[in-house]
């Protein structure tokens, strides 16, 4: 069964993975759409939802929203409307809007008991003076909830940059995560990606020399990683337990193996994955979303 694939996004179909699951789906005799989130706007009209702008959206079959962790209320709206319109969403707007935020879905794998990192969450000056003292030592991390590809994500080194940290990046409306430092010698960066309850491939990412974050838009380095099955397991535990049917699953482990999952993401980016492993990741999203829903449709 031929598909029509929405994909929610503001970039276009040159961005890498846009191209990739339009080369995916075409393989595999199905198009992709892609629904700009500012040029469709949902209503309601006579009592049912409606859509105008970018004429066609209703005939999508399935809806994958990947416009990542700055995702905005006016897109969850949008999010919403195609599940009432009747059009599957993967991943769904209940996990979208928990692992929007790095704080909330630190909260909900702590509760299903996987390891995260000691983290504090503050909205004042004060609350972060306390969050230090918690933590004991320099330096710390801090993050903004709602950062994507590195950015937002913050090394205070000393007592002396705390005010200059809390002026231009504490925001009290949105908080600021603190968490402890876990420094680069000795520790392993793993992305595992997660498709369906099941892994899809893992790479292994390092730290640009002088930086500390390990983020393939900023290294442009990545490597095939073999999982054990105790990260394995944790990684589809994670997947779990924030509800997403794909994941991009951030996992730390420190110079004494400990490890601890540091975020979750509902949109993730796989062309570091693609060139680390040579995994066609595209087709295997692709894959998985037309024999899980339209299977459902047939």
């Amino acid at each position: 069964m031929s598909m029509n694939i929405g994909i929610i996004t503001v970039r276009g179909h040159d961005y890498h993975p846009n191209r990739r699951l339009g080369e995916a789906a075409a393989e595999q005799g199905h198009q992709i759409t892609l629904v700009h989130p500012y040029r469709v706007w949902p209503g309601l009209e006579d009592g049912k939802p409606s859509l105008i702008g970018l004429p066609r959206m209703e005939s999508l079959d399935v809806v994958l929203p990947r416009q990542g962790a700055t995702v905005g209320d006016s897109c969850l709206a949008l999010i919403r409307h195609f599940s009432l319109m009747g059009i599957p969403v993967v991943n769904d707007l209940n996990s979208i809007r928990l692992t929007k935020n790095k704080f909330l879905t630190l909260q909900a794998l702590a509760m299903a008991r996987i390891p995260v990192p000691h983290s504090l969450f503050v909205n004042s000056p004060e609350g972060f003076q306390e969050a230090l003292a918690r933590l004991r030592e320099y330096p710390v991390v801090a993050k903004q909830v709602s950062g994507r590809q590195g950015e937002g994500v913050i090394l205070v080194k000393t007592k002396s940059n705390v005010q200059s940290v809390t002026r231009k990046h504490l925001d009290r409306r949105k908080g600021l995560l603190v968490q402890r430092f876990i420094p680069p010698a000795g520790r392993q960066d793993i992305r595992v990606l997660v498709v369906g309850g099941k892994v899809a491939g893992a790479m292994e990412l390092r730290p640009k020399e002088g930086d500390f974050r390990a983020n393939y838009h900023l290294s442009r380095e990545s490597r095939p990683r073999d999982l054990t099955s105790e990260l394995e397991g944790i990684a589809l535990k994670a997947a779990a337990a924030v509800g997403l049917e794909i994941a991009g699953v951030d996992l730390i482990v420190d110079q004494n193996d400990r490890v601890n999952v540091i975020e979750v993401n509902y949109s993730p980016g796989f062309k570091g994955l693609e060139a680390a492993t040579g995994l066609d990741i595209a087709g295997l999203i692709v894959d998985y979303v037309a024999n899980t829903y339209g299977r459902a449709q047939a």
